[in-house]
C-alpha cells in the first residue's frame, strides 16, 4: 500500500466536508491514499463489507469507534473531522503523514473529546433517519388531511421558533410523508403546502450544517413550487434555496435566484397583504445575497428598497406555509447581516444599536438577533463584546450558538485567542464549546 497524505485543501475535500459527507470523505481519503477497502479493514480491523458499509451510508456514522478508527488510519486531520460531522468548520489543514496520528496517540483525551462533542448538536442518528427518509420517504402515522397537516405544520414551524433543531429533525419525516400523500391526490394548494414543508426543513438543515440534505430538499421544494403556480410560494421556496447556494460558495447564483423570484412576485402588482410582505422579505432577502457575492451597490440598494418597502406595511405574515413576518426590526437586522457581509462591521454595529429583543417574537429571531452582532462584533475585533453577544444568544436560543458550525467556530476561536477575556470563560462554561 502507498500512502500517500490527501490534499485536505483541495476543492474535492471542501465539497464533501461542506455536505457533511462523512462516508463520502472517508472513501476519498482511502482512494488517495491508494488503499482499497480491504487494505483499511485490515489497518482497523473491520471487515471490507463494514468499511463498504460506512462508505456507502448503509451503516449508521453514529458507530463512532468505527470512524474514529478509520480517522486514525487515514490521518484525517481533527478539524476535518470535526467539520464533516458538522461541529465546526474545516481551517485549512496541512498536515504531515503521521502528525495527527501521532499527536491522537500522545492525547487520547483529544480524541475521546472530539466524538463527545459532536453530540452537542443534533445527533448522528437523528440527521441519518432523515436522510434514509429523503431516500424512501415513510407512510404518514396518520391520515394526509388538510386539517392533520395544517396542525403537524404549525408543530414543525414552532419547534424551528424555539431552535428545538433534534425534536424537528425527528418529525420531519412523516411531515414530509403527510404533505406528499396530500399532493399525490391533490392539487396546487397541495403542491404549495409540500413545497412549504420542503422550505421548511431545507432551512432547518442548512442551520445546523448539513448541506448535503438541505440541497436535495431546496431542489423538491423548487419542483413543487413550479407545481403550484404560485409566486409566493416560489419566492419563499428560492429563498431557502439561496440559503443552500450561499453555502455551496455560489453567492453569485443566489443572487440570480432572488432577484428572479422577486421581480415575479413584484409583477403581481403587490396588491394584497402578502404579496406585499413577500415582496418585501425578498428585497432583504436579496439583499443578503448580493452582498454576499460582493456586490456592494446592489445590496445597499436592494436593503435601502427593503426599509422604504417595510414603512408602508402591517406588522403581520402572510399565513400558514410561509412564515414570513417583515417589521422595521426584522429589516434592520437584515441590514445588520447586509454590513458586516461587505465588511463594514463598524457601521453593522452602528445599525443595530437599538435592536432590542423584545422586537422580535421567535426565541430563534432572537437569537439571531444576537449572532449577527455578535459576527459584526468579531469581524471589528472586539472579543469582549463578541462574547457577551454570544451569551445573549445563548441565553435567547441555545440551539443558535450550540448547533451552527459557524457560530461554534467563532467561540472556539474566543476559547482559544482570548480565554481571560471578560464573558469567554463564562460562554464557553455555558455553551460547553471547547476547542478540540
Amino acid at each position: 500500500m502507498r500512502s500517500q497524505v490527501p490534499n485536505w485543501d483541495s476543492s474535492r475535500a471542501r465539497i464533501l466536508i461542506a455536505q457533511g459527507d462523512v462516508g463520502g470523505l472517508i472513501r476519498w481519503a482511502r482512494s488517495e491514499r491508494g488503499w482499497r477497502q480491504i487494505d483499511l479493514g485490515k489497518v482497523t480491523g473491520y471487515s471490507a463489507s463494514a468499511v463498504s458499509r460506512l462508505e456507502t451510508a448503509k451503516r449508521s456514522a453514529t458507530d463512532l469507534d468505527m470512524l474514529k478508527a478509520f480517522a486514525d488510519a487515514l490521518v484525517i486531520p481533527s478539524g476535518v473531522l470535526t467539520a464533516v460531522l458538522g461541529v465546526a468548520p474545516a481551517q485549512s489543514t496541512t498536515v504531515a503523514s503521521a502528525g495527527w496520528h501521532a499527536e491522537c496517540k500522545e492525547d487520547p483525551m483529544k480524541r475521546r473529546s472530539l466524538l463527545q462533542a459532536a453530540g452537542l448538536a443534533v445527533p448522528l442518528n437523528v440527521i441519518n433517519g432523515f436522510n434514509e427518509a429523503l431516500a424512501l420517504l415513510p407512510s404518514p402515522t396518520s391520515a394526509p388531511t388538510p386539517a392533520a397537516l395544517s396542525a403537524e405544520y404549525r408543530t414543525a414551524r414552532s419547534l424551528f421558533n424555539q431552535g428545538a433543531h433534534t425534536e424537528l429533525i425527528k418529525m420531519l419525516p412523516n411531515l414530509l410523508a403527510t404533505a406528499q400523500a396530500r399532493a399525490d391526490d391533490g392539487g396546487e394548494a397541495d403542491y404549495a403546502r409540500l413545497a412549504g414543508c420542503y422550505d421548511l426543513a431545507t432551512e432547518a438543515l442548512a442551520k445546523i450544517g448539513r448541506y448535503s440534505a438541505s440541497r436535495i430538499t431546496a431542489d423538491r421544494s423548487n419542483t413543487y413550487s413550479r407545481l403550484s403556480g404560485s409566486p409566493l410560494v416560489a419566492a419563499a421556496s428560492a429563498r431557502a434555496f439561496s440559503i443552500v447556494l450561499r453555502h455551496e460558495g455560489r453567492a453569485d447564483t443566489a443572487q440570480r435566484v432572488t432577484l428572479s423570484a422577486a421581480a415575479q412576485v413584484e409583477a403581481t402588482g403587490l396588491t394584497t397583504p402578502a404579496q406585499a410582505v413577500t415582496f418585501a422579505q425578498m428585497l432583504c432577502t436579496a439583499a443578503y445575497t448580493a452582498a454576499q457575492a460582493g456586490d456592494r451597490d446592489r445590496a445597499l440598494e436592494m436593503i435601502g428598497d427593503a426599509e422604504r418597502a417595510t414603512a408602508l406595511l402591517l406588522d403581520q405574515p402572510t399565513g400558514p406555509g410561509h412564515g414570513f413576518n417583515v417589521t422595521p426590526a426584522s429589516v434592520t437586522l437584515y441590514k445588520v447581516g447586509v454590513l458586516w457581509s461587505l465588511g463594514d462591521a463598524g457601521a453593522a454595529v452602528h445599525a443595530g444599536r437599538d435592536l432590542r429583543a423584545a422586537q422580535f417574537p421567535t426565541a430563534e429571531r432572537r437569537g439571531r438577533l444576537h449572532t449577527d452582532m455578535a459576527r459584526a462584533w468579531w469581524q471589528w475585533k472586539k472579543p469582549e463584546q463578541t462574547a457577551h453577544a454570544l451569551l445573549a444568544a445563548y441565553h435567547a436560543a441555545p440551539s443558535e450558538v450550540r448547533d451552527r458550525p459557524s457560530i461554534r467556530s467563532i467561540v472556539t476561536d474566543l476559547s482559544k485567542r482570548y480565554p481571560r477575556t471578560s464573558g469567554v470563560r463564562e460562554l464557553i462554561t455555558a455553551t460547553r464549546i471547547r476547542p478540540v
